[in-house]
């Protein structure tokens, strides 16, 4: 396969690259591991703190899970290791969320997301340094369609990790202004000595979803330092729609038929109404005799003929006058099920490969570096192409039933209808409004990532002060390929006058109304139409840096003063390349009606090829000041220290900033600790949002105004059930006035480590951390929906809205709005926007958690742990003119369920639940280990679907659990020795995703329920 061979190929490329670089391979030390205690009462350093052996890390809530906690959690992705984290909010980059277009991150990404901020405020390091971000933007349910930028969890090797560290805490003092939300650092295994084989084999019951991973380690300790390397394999297959029934078909319906209130919404009924059940137009009414064969303004379509026949054109297929009104039941069955022959998930093969080492120099001084390498391959399969803009079928066109009486060549047209009265002999080019190229195939898309990372330091000691210096470069490229539809292409076929030419007029399947087209066009005018759409982007990281600390620089009554100096460089890139047929290069121009199109591709919006750069200098300051200490003998004070730092930052495109922070670390007494920090946060637009100039985007939103209509005449009984979609380009423009994002953060919690408890009964630590973060000046669209509602409010009270685009009145609009009472207006053709500055975020939650060990019983060792992440306030301003609509909707000036953005708070609605809870427990005595590990995502509100009385649904909470036993060969079982199996299960009681109109929310949960899993290690 073309997808095999290419991954073979880079995969073999990259070893080789890495096994001749390996020699010289110098890598970073770890930090001491931390036993997996997420309050850090024992000076450890982990994330947070620059100043090695200072213990400012006490007063900061940091999170470690250890390889004991990933092996509960299952996890054989990033993503799925992430997800264990109750702090990480809904993942809004995933094939389960994106929308089916190359607009999106597709392919093997998924996004980070902590505390729910939104993708790009959370800092994502691997062994203390920048990764390189993911280079494919994509615009998020938070934004609207502002390009937003992720780094890729899967490109984290899980079975290469030593731990992972989350600091939930603003750290943009420490590590950079854009960490807004916290830090997530990755710590790879290295100074591994011998080799490590690991093997594991699974997959979801009733899915075709079956994973493969294997995993190769392998080090050597050299008198003077360590080299080491490991190999990350996965092959997954794809999970097919087909495979639940809450993913099996776009209609849901059936779902909802017993749940009172929405047994009759027509929400879940996501069908789409572009199908090979075309919507044509002339220009001029055309008749048959005396017969009417379109509505006055030449509108018409292709139906079964069990629904009405005004003229014949083949088999059961007749042509009708008018528009497909899809609020009707019968017509509604005439929309396409684009869920049949679709994939969940893709096919993924990915392989990580890294090699570290370290040598001692005879100065005293330590050479250190990374070499890193991530691809992965997917292939996806998507409904069959849209036509998104009208095109004109030339009246040459072979299979026109309103063509010509005889063609150019003299030959007798076969498929013009007799009797046309009012067509000239040379026929009438025929409009094409609405259609799905069906009988072209689905859409198979096919990306190929990579990411690139190479890293040299020295670090060493002199005068009592730690130093560390080193120079990064990584780069990552996503390629994005799919088969679409070039519209030049396209209406040259349609304009031929032979059977060659290709055919719109012939609709669907009359057996089966929802599928593909059971009278396709001939393989030769399949061929001429198709080309391969291709998005190339890429970004690249360049970093220096230089940093000092000294734990003790001089002494305070309360302690050694430790201090940490260090100044960076880097320089970040972003490209976006385009298809030519979409950025302007090869235009569509309409060779009948002279209309230019910058988009040259069926169902694609254009988008001008992007590119930006960006350099930033800073510089930082930290200090870990002891202010009383155990000795001082202070009462209600045992001890209490200080971590103070600030961050100057000069950016090349948006000027300087400096920001500070400062945390608290107080003893009450021995065991029980009050922490807090305060901080500032930076964040800057992306490069796309500065350097992007207007694009489109394909958006569908119901025309409010006509559903008023439908419902005034009675068409339907209630808003809920109207269809009249409306799909225009979303014309987005940038904003030379655009600000940066900045922000706030505080915490402040309690430790508790009960001493007095008898040490037979393990080692408990409690944490308790309440947190608030305040964001201003958020980059956002106003949004497409709200600006139609606007327009259906406007239009209501005699204006318009100046952002909707809408086209001229014709007859068909005056008779659909005759009798309702509102002045027609014409169909939406497009609908303007601009990226601004939003109004004030508000988020405030606390964190919970637990731990406990037991070692050295009779009955073996013992570990639990407890993580609870509570959501108590998510306030976001939707701005003066949101809030309108909702006093409108409030006053009956508008329909009370007319759908709205959600105004103020967002609190367990869609993808933000108040509570999320893990816990896992490990049991172990000699060669047996059994481990646990469970999960709870409380309910939230879907507020895009409502009951006939107007109440959102409410997807339902889940709780999950996972459970795993191990056995380890010891010595004496031959080649069996060093030996470990493991066998388990995630979702063990096979808990099936909520409920959702959409089948399930993909942000939050997996679309399948238990998953049994093998793994086979063996180390030499």
């Amino acid at each position: 396969m073309k997808m095999q061979s290419k991954f073979t190929l880079r995969a073999g490329a990259a070893s080789a690259v890495l096994l001749m670089s390996a020699g010289a391979a110098l890598a970073q030390e770890a930090d001491p591991a931390t036993d997996g205690q997420p309050a850090q009462v024992e000076d450890i350093v982990v994330v947070g703190s620059q100043i090695r052996g200072a213990s400012t890390t006490a007063a900061l809530p940091v999170t470690v899970v250890t390889q004991e906690e990933i092996v509960a959690t299952g996890a054989v992705s990033g993503d799925d290791l992430l997800r264990s984290i109750p702090q990480m909010g809904d993942v809004l980059f995933s094939s389960a969320n994106n929308p089916q277009t190359s607009n999106a991150a597709r392919g093997d990404v998924n996004s980070v997301n902590l505390r729910s901020l939104g993708v790009g405020n959370t800092l994502v390091l691997l062994n203390g340094r920048r990764i390189v971000q993911h280079p494919t933007s994509q615009g998020t349910s938070d934004t609207g369609t502002v390009p937003v930028l992720s780094y890729n969890s899967n490109a984290i090797p899980v079975s290469g990790l030593e731990r992972l560290e989350v600091l939930l805490d603003g750290a943009a003092a420490i590590y950079g202004a854009d960490a807004v939300a916290g830090v997530v650092n990755t710590v790879l295994q290295e100074d591994f000595d011998g080799l490590e084989m690991k093997a594991q084999y699974g997959g979801a019951e009733g899915t075709h979803r079956r994973e493969f991973t294997l995993g190769l380690f392998a080090g050597k300790d050299f008198e003077r330092g360590n080299i080491s390397g490991f190999l990350d394999y996965t092959d997954r297959t794809a999970q097919r729609a087909e495979d639940m029934d809450y993913t099996a078909s776009d209609d849901r319906r059936a779902l909802f038929a017993d749940v009172p209130g929405y047994e009759t919404s027509t929400d879940p009924d996501a069908r789409s109404s572009y199908t090979s059940w075309a919507n044509f137009q002339t220009p001029f009414r055309v008749r048959q005799g005396t017969t009417n064969l379109t509505s006055a303004a030449g509108a018409f379509h292709n139906q079964p003929s069990a629904l009405g026949c005004t003229a014949p054109i083949g088999g059961d297929v007749c042509l009708a006058s008018g528009n497909i009104s899809y609020s009707s039941a019968a017509a509604r069955d005439l929309r396409y099920d684009g869920a049949r022959g679709a994939t969940v998930s893709p096919d993924v093969e990915r392989l990580n490969l890294f090699v570290s080492g370290h040598y001692d120099l005879d100065n005293g001084v330590t050479a250190f570096g990374e070499l890193g390498y991530y691809t992965a391959t997917t292939q996806n399969i998507q409904p069959a192409t849209i036509l998104l803009n009208p095109l004109w079928i030339p009246a040459s066109n072979y299979w026109n039933p309103f063509g010509p009486i005889t063609f150019a060549d003299g030959t007798v047209n076969p498929n013009r209808l007799p009797g046309l009265s009012n067509v000239p002999a040379e026929g009438t080019d025929v409009k094409l409004v609405r259609y799905r190229f069906n009988d072209v195939g689905e859409q198979v898309v096919d990306v190929d990532n990579w990411q690139s990372r190479i890293l040299g330091g020295l670090r060493g000691e002199w005068r009592g002060f730690d130093w560390e210096s080193a120079i990064l470069y990584s780069e990552a490229e996503a390629t994005d390929t799919s088969n679409a539809i070039n519209l030049t292409a396209l209406q040259a076929s349609l304009a031929l006058s032979t059977p060659d030419a290709y055919n719109p007029f012939s609709g669907g399947c009359v057996d089966d109304t929802s599928g593909g087209d059971c009278t396709p066009s001939s393989q030769t005018a399949i061929d001429a139409i198709s080309t391969d759409l291709t998005r190339v982007s890429k970004t690249t990281l360049a970093l220096w840096d230089f940093k000092v600390s000294r734990p003790d620089l001089f002494t305070l009554p309360g302690g050694p003063v430790g201090v940490a100096l260090g100044v960076e460089a880097r320089k970040e890139t972003q490209r976006d390349d385009r298809d030519e047929d979409l950025d302007g290069t090869n235009v569509f121009v309409d060779m009948i009606s002279g209309e230019t199109s910058i988009s040259n591709i069926a169902a694609v919006s254009s988008n001008p090829d992007t590119y930006g750069e960006r350099e930033v200098y800073s510089a930082y300051v930290e200090f870990a000041v002891p202010v009383v200490s155990p000795e001082m003998n202070v009462p209600l004070v045992r001890s209490l220290d200080f971590q103070i730092a600030g961050r100057y930052e000069h950016y090349s495109d948006f000027g300087d900033v400096a920001k500070p922070k400062i945390a608290m670390a107080w003893d009450i007494i021995d065991g029980v600790r009050v922490r807090g920090s305060y901080s500032q946060g930076f964040r800057a637009p992306n490069l796309e949002q500065t350097n992007a100039a207007q694009y489109a985007r394909l958006s569908t939103n119901n025309d409010y105004i006509r559903c008023e209509a439908d419902l005034r005449l009675g068409r339907i009984d209630n808003f809920n059930e109207c269809s009249q979609p409306a799909s225009a380009s979303l014309l987005v423009s940038g904003n030379p006035e655009l600000e940066p994002e900045e922000s706030t953060n505080q915490s402040i919690g309690l430790v508790f480590q009960p001493w007095f408890i008898p040490e037979q009964f393990g080692r408990f630590t409690f944490t308790i951390d309440r947190w608030k973060i305040e964001q201003e000046k958020i980059v956002g669209l106003l949004g497409a929906q709200s600006n139609v509602v606007l327009d259906y409010l406007n239009i209501l009270q005699g204006t318009t809205n100046d952002n909707v685009n809408r086209a001229p009145v014709t007859a068909d609009d005056i008779a659909f709005f005759e009798g309702s009472g509102i002045t027609p207006v014409g169909q939406i053709t497009s609908i303007e926007d601009q990226f601004i500055n939003l109004l004030p975020q508000t988020v405030e939650g606390l964190d919970i958690g637990m731990q406990w060990r037991l070692r050295g019983t009779p009955w073996g060792d013992f570990r639990a742990s407890l993580n609870a992440a509570h959501l108590m306030e998510f306030n976001r301003s939707a701005g003066p003119l949101v809030e309108s609509l909702f006093e409108a909707r409030e006053q009956g000036l508008i329909n009370e369920n007319t759908p709205l953005p959600i105004s103020e708070t967002l609190l367990a609605r869609n993808g933000r639940p108040e509570w999320r809870v893990s816990g896992s427990f490990t049991w172990s005595q000699g060669p047996w280990q059994v481990g646990a590990f469970t999960q709870y995502i409380s309910s939230v509100t879907e507020t895009g679907f409502l009951s006939s009385e107007g109440d959102a649904w409410t997807v339902d909470s889940q709780l999950t659990g996972n459970l795993y036993g191990q056995y380890e060969f010891e010595d004496g079982y031959g080649f069996a020795s060093g030996t470990t199996v493991r066998v388990g299960a995630r979702n063990i009681t096979d808990e099936q995703p909520p409920l959702s109109s959409e089948g399930y929310l993909g942000s939050l949960y997996r679309p399948y329920g238990r998953y049994w899993y093998v793994n086979v290690s063996k180390t030499f």
